[in-house]
């Protein structure tokens, strides 16, 4: 963290960062398919999931390695929040 208490940025993806954004990428079966692969694959949550995915989409580095993705969540999320 830095003196005004705002986190700062890993210099590179973690291989869980660049995990979570292949998991995007996929297209899914059914439903609690992708439910099932975060915790097989992952290891954690889907709440932890969705948490840590939400935060990648405000990192410039997750834009960086894969903006097609980044871009598609992120016009997603910003219909969401204007459709509440």
């Amino acid at each position: 963290m830095t003196e005004g208490g705002e986190q700062q940025q890993s210099p590179v993806l973690t291989d869980r960062d660049r995990a979570v954004l292949g998991m995007e990428r996929r297209t899914w079966a059914g439903p609690g398919a992708k439910e099932r692969a975060i915790r097989e694959q992952l290891g954690i949550s889907p709440t932890r999931y969705y948490q840590l995915l939400n935060a990648l989409l405000d990192d410039p580095l997750a834009l960086a390695h894969d903006p097609v993705t980044v871009n598609r969540l992120r016009r997603i999320r910003e219909s969401r929040r204007r459709n509440r």
